[in-house]
C-alpha cells in the first residue's frame, strides 16, 4: 500500500480565518485548516496508484492535480488538522481499493422447476374455481 507518515510529508498545510460559529474569536484566529496534496509530483505513491486516485478523484482535484481538503469544524486549528488529516487518509486509502469483479452466476435449474411447478399449481387452482362445463 503506502506509508502514512511518508505521505503526510508531501501534504502542506495552510491556516485560514473561519467563518461561521465563534463570535469575535473567529475574527481574530485563523483555525480553519487547508490541507493539500499535488497527486502528479507524489514520491510515495507509484504511477498505477496515482492513475486510480486521478480516476476516482477526478472531481476533487484541480487542473494541476493538486487535491485540496479543508476542515473548520472546530474553534481549534489542531483539532481541525487532526481531522482534515483523518479524512485524508481515509479518502485515500478508500480509492486505491480495488473491487472485486462480479461473476455472473446463472439461476439452477431447481429453482426453475420449482417456480414452473408453482405456477402450474396456481393455474390448476384458479381453473378449479370455474364453472364446470355441462356440455
Amino acid at each position: 500500500m503506502f506509508s502514512e507518515e511518508a505521505i503526510l510529508n508531501e501534504v502542506t498545510f495552510k491556516a485560514i480565518r473561519s467563518s461561521g460559529s465563534g463570535g469575535q474569536h473567529v475574527n481574530k484566529v485563523s483555525s480553519k485548516v487547508e490541507l493539500t496534496f499535488n497527486l502528479i509530483n507524489s514520491i510515495v505513491l507509484n504511477e498505477t496508484q496515482q492513475e486510480r486516485l486521478k480516476v476516482k478523484l477526478k472531481n476533487r482535484l484541480t487542473k494541476d492535480g493538486v487535491l485540496i481538503l479543508q476542515c473548520d469544524e472546530s474553534r481549534s486549528q489542531h483539532k481541525n488538522k487532526q481531522l482534515v488529516i483523518k479524512r485524508f487518509l481515509e479518502l485515500i486509502k478508500t480509492s486505491l481499493i480495488i473491487p472485486k469483479k462480479r461473476k455472473p452466476t446463472k439461476v439452477p435449474k431447481s429453482v426453475i422447476k420449482k417456480r414452473l411447478k408453482s405456477k402450474r399449481q396456481l393455474s390448476e387452482k384458479k381453473a378449479n374455481r370455474q364453472k364446470p362445463n355441462l356440455d
